[in-house]
């Protein structure tokens, strides 16, 4: 099995267009607002994860759990 990698340099759109498991994922973590239609094409475009939450003063760390019970490695760091 491939590895599931979160790079948090990339778009969300981008992370997204790679592997659809994000969305739920990241709805998860409290971005909700990412199943909306349009949402993913449009503000997903710029924002990446690191900027999302800082916009929905969510904490890294509970990103980081989140992401890392579903499997997957982060690359990057928050700013």
């Amino acid at each position: 099995m491939a590895d599931k990698i979160l790079d948090l340099q990339k778009s969300v759109y981008e992370l997204c267009e790679e592997d659809e498991g994000i969305i739920q994922v990241l709805a998860e973590a409290g971005f909700s607002e990412i199943t909306r239609p349009g949402m993913l094409a449009t503000a997903g475009r710029f924002l990446t994860i690191p900027k999302g939450a800082a916009m929905k003063r969510i904490h890294p760390e509970v990103i980081r759990k989140i992401f890392t019970e579903h499997g997957y490695i982060i690359k990057g760091e928050f700013e």
